[in-house]
């Protein structure tokens, strides 16, 4: 069975999540900004959704963590729910 563990933030806007991913980028922490940010309920574990199957999340996300490369941040992806910024540590 397929499985990963990923992290994300989910914000209401696209550019609020570009601005969070070059916060990244330039060395804040993940977790920090997921907790301060994220609207996602896993925002208070930093963004930590934990083991995840093919199938629990939407599509587009979905995809992401089951065949973008690992630990890059990768978005903002939109879905209905808003934009998201995903990063995935591990999958088997």
């Amino acid at each position: 069975m397929t499985k990963a563990m990923a992290r994300h933030i989910l914000v209401k806007t696209e550019a609020q999540a570009a601005a969070l991913k070059k916060r990244i980028a330039g060395g804040e922490a993940f977790d920090i900004l997921a907790r301060k940010y994220s609207t996602c309920p896993s925002g208070k574990k930093g963004g930590d959704l934990g083991e995840v199957r093919p199938g629990q999340m939407v599509r587009v996300i979905d995809q992401v963590i089951f065949k973008k490369p690992l630990r890059d941040v990768h978005g903002p992806i939109k879905s209905q729910f808003g934009y998201h910024l995903v990063q995935v540590f591990f999958r088997d």
